[in-house]
């Protein structure tokens, strides 16, 4: 589509609204210029977009701790519905409710943080309880201070010993120690035990001790460990009580998720908004908007202006070669563009691939996926689909893909004689008692995948060619576009006439020796053009001549890329060949009536998996086929996506007729 420069001149106190009919409007990407007018600055809006982005988290924050306590229900089906549709006066609405919303979820993540904080505390409790455990049956407090004529040590030593044990060891390390000792709990790495010593005695008790590895409680409590473990419990309720307090305060706010919802959209668009106004070359009194614009939404954009902002100005110029791309095909080729944009948008050099590659992806998909009656499914359920959700452009881009892909399934499959594999002729089976073939049910001739394989082989060469010449006829026009006549005639033309030589050659082998003349004759005149013009570049003439024949040997990179669409047969028998092998499976139990139910969940089962697996197949394997069989004869890429200035939001749209 043809893009136009534009630029809005108009006062400040209209800035607003224009803006915000821009945004609705989703006409103009927005850009700044690259010089700096004298006499005008932008504003530093990075204050509000921070508060906005602070706000946007915090929703964000809200809506994950909502989801965690009360999922949220979505059915399967959900992505498939579109945005929901509101008035522009809705938005008010949303910005009047902004700050009662931001408040909500204030306190659902203040709830939140409680509740971590709470948990970090009960981890804390249950570590300190375990730390307790081997002292339980300790009957004094074990922060117990001196008497006035004894020394108490309550510790442990990392290492095993019962009371005689712990005797011997303390009196080999000091001889004169008096002490008396108890042990209060022991295991094979740790011995907690109570020594008291005489108080003058002490400092010799120490350093035996230490010798020992003996070290007091990191926490000694004035109380029994037997009544703090039990506090320690009590508090460790209660913190489960305030959790549970906690999670149902939060339920509370499920009711507002919608609210939340759309208050987040609200300060996305706040910011977008906000960054488009760090853009605007501003005085005092006016401002000046830069962009870009499809040439045919000028007129909507000078009605929008002149409606909005009377003393506004519009004016329009042709863009240069960094504007932006937006493609414009009809509803037969717009469902494709998502396959050309993941790609990369086209350049200023390049022509939209879109037209000739959407007919080639509806028609390999379906020769891969080959099965009339999974296309037929394909085809009701997008339909359904379009027509109960509603989906938004995306989505519906890829329903419409889909169905169409889905017809070009249907074709293919009656071609191939595939319905669900070779249900009929099993159902027939199962009626009659007589055997027959689909081939025989179908009232016209049919391409067996598995019998007529070399058939169809040759068939999706044939193809190939035929994409392949396509994608080099959209080489010829650019290089003609481009007034680069050589590389369209030598480059490209002689190649073109080259390959088609030998396809008539090789259809005479099977057809006649005229036509074995008549392609002998195209392809070797082309070979000659292609050894004397290939090498035109080359400063002297042996150097033009070894170029020229050098360049043959691309042939082997175009016959390498007419084998690639062998997969075209591959993907069509494993289809076929998976779906009869389900249908032969489903028989087995007979017909009886464990037999019919039998057959009725493989069936079902079988197709499901046949039809999940393959038509992912297809897809990947037909975008291979565009991208690096007929993309790389012509199609360069690298332009920059036209993104305009509008409403970026998840859960509504406005209405625009409004």
């Amino acid at each position: 589509m043809n893009m136009k420069s534009v630029r809005i001149i108009a006062l400040k106190k209209d800035r607003k609204r224009i803006l915000e009919h821009l945004q609705n409007s989703s006409l103009v990407h927005v850009t700044h210029s690259e010089d700096d007018e004298k006499g005008f600055k932008r504003a530093d809006t990075s204050p509000q977009l921070q508060r906005f982005e602070r706000n946007i988290a915090l929703t964000e924050q809200a809506l994950k701790i909502l989801d965690k306590i009360s999922h949220e229900k979505k059915g399967l089906l959900a992505s498939f519905k579109g945005r929901r549709l509101i008035k522009p006066d809705d938005i008010g609405v949303m910005a009047s409710q902004s700050v009662k919303t931001i408040g909500i979820c204030n306190k659902i993540c203040d709830l939140d943080k409680q509740m971590a904080d709470n948990s970090a505390e009960r981890v804390r409790i249950r570590t300190m309880i375990a730390q307790l455990e081997p002292w339980s049956s300790l009957d004094i407090p074990m922060n117990t201070s001196d008497s006035s004529s004894c020394a108490v040590f309550i510790g442990s030593f990392p290492k095993g010993y019962d009371l005689e044990a712990l005797s011997i060891k303390l009196a080999e390390i000091a001889p004169e120690l008096i002490f008396e000792a108890e042990i209060v709990s022991a295991s094979s790495n740790l011995t907690c035990a109570v020594i008291c010593t005489p108080k003058s005695q002490k400092e010799i008790a120490d350093n035996a001790l230490r010798t020992l590895s003996f070290t007091r409680p990191l926490n000694p409590t004035s109380k029994t460990p037997k009544v703090k473990a039990e506090r320690l419990r009590q508090k460790d309720y209660e913190l489960v009580k305030k959790n549970e307090d906690a999670v149902k305060a939060i339920e509370k706010y499920v009711k507002y998720r919608d609210f939340i919802h759309d208050t987040q959209d609200y300060f996305v668009l706040r910011s977008e908004k906000y960054k488009v106004i760090a853009e605007l070359d501003q005085t005092e009194h006016i401002f000046v908007l830069y962009g870009y614009i499809p040439e045919d939404d000028c007129d909507k954009l000078l009605k929008i202006c002149e409606h909005v902002a009377p003393d506004s100005v519009v004016e329009f110029s042709d863009a240069g070669d960094d504007a932006p791309v937006k493609l414009k095909n009809n509803a037969f080729c717009r469902p494709a563009e998502s396959i050309v944009t993941m790609y990369s948008p086209p350049s200023k050099n390049d022509i939209d691939p879109t037209p000739v590659m959407a007919f080639f992806f509806y028609f390999f998909f379906g020769m891969m996926f080959s099965d009339a009656g999974y296309g037929l499914l394909m085809i009701i359920a997008c339909t359904v689909a379009l027509k109960v959700f509603k989906p938004d452009r995306a989505m519906k881009n890829n329903l419409e893909l889909f169905r169409y892909c889905g017809i070009g399934t249907v074709i293919w499959g009656l071609i191939f004689g595939s319905i669900f594999g070779d249900a009929p002729a099993v159902i027939y089976k199962l009626i009659t008692g007589n055997e027959t073939t689909m081939q025989q049910l179908l009232p016209w001739p049919i391409l067996d995948t598995q019998k007529d394989a070399l058939t169809i082989m040759i068939l999706s060469i044939g193809l190939g060619l035929i994409h392949v010449l396509v994608g080099m006829g959209c080489k010829f026009y650019v290089c003609i576009k481009n007034k680069n006549y050589a590389g369209a005639f030598f480059d490209t033309g002689l190649w073109m006439t080259l390959l088609c030589g030998c396809a008539v050659l090789a259809a005479g082998l099977a057809l006649g020796q005229t036509l074995v003349t008549i392609g002998a004759v195209i392809a070797c005149a082309s070979a000659l053009g292609l050894v004397l013009t290939q090498g035109r570049d080359k400063k002297n003439i042996f150097a033009k001549l070894i170029g020229g024949v050098a360049s043959l040997y691309d042939i082997t990179s175009y016959i390498s890329d007419l084998l690639s669409y062998s997969r075209l047969l591959a993907l069509g028998l494993t289809t076929g060949v998976m779906a009869q092998v389900f249908n032969m499976l489903s028989t087995l139990m007979g017909t009886n009536v464990f037999g019919i139910i039998f057959m009725i969940v493989i069936f079902l089962i079988g197709h499901a998996i046949t039809i999940g697996l393959n038509a992912l197949g297809s897809y990947v394997h037909t975008m291979r086929l565009q991208y690096v069989e007929m993309f790389s004869k012509f199609y360069d890429g690298g332009g920059k996506p036209f993104e305009p200035f509008t409403l970026n939001t998840k859960n509504f749209k406005v209405n625009n007729d409004e």
